[in-house]
């Protein structure tokens, strides 16, 4: 599936006819092509992109000779895309068209150790008569003596976010090349200038 990796911008609105349509910016490519597998030498079919270009002394020797044999320059950022062989060296952002179809993956926002409230959208406690400074609290979380244990599991308080996110069915309103800029409607995960994937979408959405 052909894909582009990118940086999320933020968020702005623009005229689809007569509807105002929000959309987020997505800062993509031109992306290198740094690897290519084929079934014959790797087992599988895939492109290696880079994203995010880094200064030469901040690269180690490995990843510095992994560049130097690909004749390109060192990045931040390698992801592969399965099943995708772009016949150009790198890939820009009119590999996308708009009223094209996107899967978009990113790293959510880390919200550190939030309780259950927050983290599992619980009601929490009745704030009336009888409840003294329990009113977020998750209540009874196990049973009687059997099985006397607390299941795997259990929806509790904990670190919330910072992991992998994809949205799928993603729609692209408008593609500028000059500014290798996409325009994708809805919001994406992550915060702004957090990498994203955007991938041609393979699932039906509704």
């Amino acid at each position: 599936m052909k894909g582009i990796l990118g940086t999320k911008v933020g968020m702005t609105q623009v005229w689809q006819g007569d509807r105002l349509v929000p959309v987020t910016v997505v800062l993509a490519g031109p992306c290198p092509v740094v690897q290519r597998k084929t079934p014959a030498t790797d087992g599988y079919a895939a492109v290696q992109l880079g994203w995010d270009e880094l200064p030469g002394k901040a690269v180690n020797k490995p990843r510095a000779g992994h560049f130097k044999r690909a004749g390109v320059a060192a990045t931040r950022h390698l992801v592969e895309f399965r099943d995708y062989a772009p016949e150009a060296s790198e890939v820009k952002a009119d590999v996308f068209a708009a009223g094209e179809t996107v899967d978009v993956t990113g790293t959510s926002k880390g919200r550190g150790t939030a309780g259950v409230m927050k983290r599992w959208n619980f009601s929490g406690l009745p704030a009336t008569h009888g409840v003294k400074k329990k009113h977020r609290s998750p209540g009874s979380i196990g049973q009687r003596k059997w099985p006397g244990r607390v299941y795997k599991g259990k929806r509790m308080a904990g670190v919330y976010g910072h992991e992998t996110v994809t949205i799928v069915g993603l729609e692209v309103v408008e593609v500028r090349l000059e500014d290798n800029l996409i325009l994708i409607r809805g919001a994406l995960p992550g915060p702004n200038g957090g990498l994203v994937q955007v991938r041609q979408s393979k699932r039906k959405v509704g």
